[in-house]
């Protein structure tokens, strides 16, 4: 069963190379490596991407003819998924040579909708870290599957725990490819596409495997583009929405826990107060009205 990595590129090169030789350096071979360059300006890339696909027949490269955007780029790769299971790998992110055969194994399961394994957090110096946010992530994450090495959650359960908290790692999550074909992003959010998108997989009754085993390296930056839009409160704005949806389409399930989650949004709330700070520093003051009314919002 053959796995297609989707690589939507925009950004760093030295951490975009480096993403590229993890993946290469996977202990499991049976893999679709595609490149889908958003239009970096770098005039050495040509030639760097060039010499991949002439020297490994699973590498593939496509560049954009215009710049799409996260959002629009990832939609790109998924109409170019051609195979069962479909991880769409973060630029800057690090497999560990054990990520393929890891998610490969919880996919046994024919149920199994999307595989959530082991993630370690690095900064920009590709050292391991673990701030607050992602304590409670581990938390979170634990509260719901416990501490076993391997956990199959579905349904509201799942729903509920991921209103309270958005404990997933999108880069390193693996998906069934007729289920992200089915579904896609929504093409309006530009950062919780990927939480937005598991969200529709689970209320269509795909389940999730969520497992221990460390295999993945989630890069954390600190001024990234979602960190910069929640400084600006557009960040928020957004999530507010996607909570909206989530109120209706829960509740038109049946799924009131999850409704009542959905539209409390705790640790949204708790991390638009933990800006503030760091706003206020700025002198960002249109972003800490907007953090301001998403912390309080009825």
């Amino acid at each position: 069963m053959t796995i297609d990595v989707m690589f939507p590129y925009y950004g760093d090169v030295a951490m975009m190379k480096a993403a590229v030789s993890s993946v290469l350096a996977q202990d499991d071979k049976d893999f679709r490596f595609t490149i889908v360059d958003d239009g970096y300006p770098d005039d050495t890339l040509p030639d760097y991407f060039a010499g991949l696909v002439a020297a490994d027949g699973r590498v593939r490269y496509h560049r954009n003819e215009v710049n799409l955007g996260a959002n629009g780029n990832y939609k790109k790769c998924v109409g170019l998924v051609e195979h069962d299971i479909v991880v769409i790998m973060g630029a800057d992110d690090l497999m560990l040579p054990n990520y393929l055969s890891t998610v490969r194994k919880a996919f046994q399961d024919p149920e199994v909708s999307i595989v959530q394994p082991g993630v370690e957090v690095i900064d920009e110096n590709g050292s391991v870290y673990q701030p607050l946010g992602d304590s409670v992530k581990q938390f979170l994450r634990h509260k719901l599957v416990g501490k076993t090495s391997e956990a199959i959650v579905a349904g509201e359960a799942i729903a509920q725990s991921l209103m309270v908290g958005d404990w997933l790692y999108f880069p390193s999550v693996a998906w069934r490819a007729d289920a992200i074909k089915k579904h896609d992003f929504r093409p309006q959010y530009d950062v919780v596409q990927d939480l937005a998108l598991a969200v529709d997989i689970i209320l269509s009754g795909g389940k999730m495997a969520v497992v221990d085993t460390v295999c993945f390296q989630y890069r954390r930056h600190r001024e990234s583009d979602s960190s910069v839009r929640a400084l600006d409160g557009r960040r928020f704005a957004e999530e507010r929405a996607f909570f909206d949806e989530c109120v209706r389409d829960f509740a038109a399930k049946g799924w009131n826990a999850a409704a009542r989650a959905a539209r409390l949004h705790l640790t949204s709330r708790l991390n638009a107060v933990s800006l503030t700070p760091k706003v206020v520093s700025k002198g960002m003051w249109p972003g800490l009205r907007k953090l301001a009314t998403h912390a309080v919002r009825p």
